[in-house]
């Protein structure tokens, strides 16, 4: 994939990228800001404005009943394949809702979009059940935004992603306004949600120890370009690039000299997705 901004001249934000996800899998996409991750998401959900142009590569989503071309969607078949397929969590999601909607209203938008058949009562059963599957009190549907902490709103973002059950999820840097504590009882619900539904995640961020530890492989993204690939074990005893070893070292260990830290393990994914 090459995705391009289109200025004087040219500059290439992503090159050559070349990634495969599996289904059930959490995939770390790991590096600096400014390095090409989140335009890399854009990229894969069609997401991408003018400026920004898609010029060359593919997007393949396969399923059981055939492969879906992701650059060849037009129209309302775009519009069908996002949040029902491939979902995302933005980057700054704990402000992303909406402030004078209340969180019924923005959860009903997303099921008569994409459910219209629903009925009124259907949509408010789902999604007292979306809020109480995230950790959040069925009574807090009618809150806006401002009535919610930022762990609240980070979680109501996660249930809006849930809501079609889709088969991946990209979260684009979902913890990084949040305290260390609210931080790890995000990931957690992640990590549950993920083993219960069975989808596919695409994580961003710079915190590299944190994808050690929740990780099934990380990708690590340097200058537009994916420069390693691995597992999250791998990752960490026999790093390959040059960069990837710089990374490593940056972060302080708790229990010792600076340059290293302790992870706790990573699982393992299966079936492409």
């Amino acid at each position: 994939m090459t995705i391009s901004y289109e200025v004087t001249p040219p500059v290439v934000a992503v090159k050559d990228v070349d990634l495969t996800l599996y289904r059930g899998e959490i995939l770390g996409l790991a590096g600096e800001s400014g390095c090409g991750k989140t335009t890399l998401a854009y990229g894969m959900n069609r997401l991408l404005k003018p400026p920004a142009l898609l010029r060359s590569g593919e997007v393949t989503l396969h399923e059981k009943d055939g492969d879906i071309d992701v650059v060849a969607l037009k129209g309302d078949e775009l519009r069908r394949f996002r949040w029902d397929k491939v979902s995302m969590v933005f980057q700054g999601a704990m402000n992303a809702l909406n402030p004078v909607i209340s969180v019924k209203a923005q959860l009903f938008d997303v099921f008569s979009t994409h459910r219209p058949e629903m009925s009124r009562s259907e949509k408010r059963a789902v999604s007292e059940e979306l809020l109480e599957l995230v950790g959040v009190d069925k009574n807090r549907l009618t809150s806006y935004a401002h009535e919610l902490s930022g762990g609240m709103r980070q979680r109501v973002m996660i249930a809006m992603a849930l809501a079609l059950r889709p088969q991946v999820m990209i979260m684009d840097e979902p913890t990084t306004a949040l305290d260390v504590v609210v931080q790890r009882e995000i990931l957690r619900e992640i990590m549950r949600l993920r083993e219960q539904f069975n989808f596919a995640v695409i994580f961003i961020t710079h915190d590299l120890p944190m994808l050690l530890e929740i990780s099934d492989r990380i990708a690590i993204m340097k200058d537009g370009a994916i420069v390693e690939v691995n597992t999250a074990h791998n990752i960490y005893s026999a790093p390959q690039h040059e960069y990837t070893k710089q990374l490593l070292s940056s972060f302080p260990s708790l229990l010792g000299e600076r340059g290293g830290f302790v992870r706790t393990g990573a699982g393992g994914g299966s079936d492409e997705s």
